[in-house]
């Protein structure tokens, strides 16, 4: 399966051979999704919200601001939308991707490989002109069970002496430490670059296309030989520069989930400023 398709890949596929979920989140407003998804949302889409669904408990002054939850917490909700072993997952949201990626980071890392994100989003399925409704849909749970995790992970620990690339995917004015809206110390893990995750889609907001993305990559000079970790503000949009990777062809990056928000956690931890 791909890792992103398009709407009109999804418009010609049998509803009942796919199950869609729907990540629309704002960080400026946490119940913005769940409206948003109450007013409408694709046919039979599930609710994924990313503070409740698609992250763990906050421990204050040890995780960050998005901890993964623990692996067997997220295959109970598996369970519950009612998503089996082996099924199509079609994953979307209204920003540019990043919820639906986080999304599709967690659903690989519980070993489900059929899991694909939807490029454009509702916005684009909207625009497509395809049927939207509000009815909120209904399934037995499911029996899934977690399997052979496809993703890869690293701690901060494990992080201060890594000895290939770092990526930051925020934006450069915060990866200098110019400005921090967000958290409280501003700055970068040291040896990190800043490869905005933006620059992942183009000016409609969507996702390029696997060859955009592979010649932009190799423009920053990435190689296929690169053990790349990835990290963001919180693990939402580093996910986004890892379906992005991977979707050009890159081997998996590494994530650290944790990311400036865990690291900064630690006041032995070096934060480095500027370019």
């Amino acid at each position: 399966m791909q890792n992103i398709i398009s709407v009109e890949f999804l418009s010609e596929l049998d509803p009942k051979s796919y199950c869609i979920v729907d990540c629309r989140f704002s960080l400026l407003n946490a119940e913005y999704g769940q409206l948003a998804y109450s007013e409408d949302h694709i046919p039979n889409a599930i609710y994924a919200n990313l503070n409740e669904d698609l992250s763990g408990e906050i421990k204050k002054g040890t995780t960050g601001r998005h901890p993964l939850p623990a692996p067997e917490d997220f295959e109970i909700k598996i369970q519950q939308w009612g998503i089996n072993n082996g099924q199509l997952v079609v994953l979307y949201d209204d920003d540019v991707g990043s919820y639906a990626a986080r999304a599709w980071w967690m659903f690989r890392w519980l070993g489900h490989e059929q899991v694909t994100v939807l490029r454009g989003g509702y916005k684009a399925w909207k625009k497509a002109g395809h049927a939207t409704n509000s009815d909120l849909p209904t399934f037995e749970p499911s029996e899934f069970k977690r399997q052979t995790c496809l993703t890869k992970e690293i701690s901060a620990n494990e992080l201060i002496d890594y000895p290939h690339s770092i990526i930051d995917a925020r934006d450069p004015k915060r990866f200098a430490g110019e400005i921090e809206p967000i958290d409280a110390i501003a700055g970068h893990i040291p040896r990190a670059q800043c490869m905005p995750f933006m620059q992942n889609v183009n000016e409609e907001g969507e996702i390029k296309t696997s060859i955009a993305l592979r010649e932009q990559y190799e423009a920053f000079g990435i190689v296929d030989k690169d053990e790349i970790v990835c990290y963001c503000g919180s693990g939402v949009t580093a996910a986004h520069n890892i379906l992005c990777l991977v979707d050009a062809g890159f081997p998996e990056p590494i994530l650290y989930a944790g990311s400036w928000s865990e690291w900064i956690t630690n006041p032995d931890r070096e934060v480095a400023l500027g370019n």
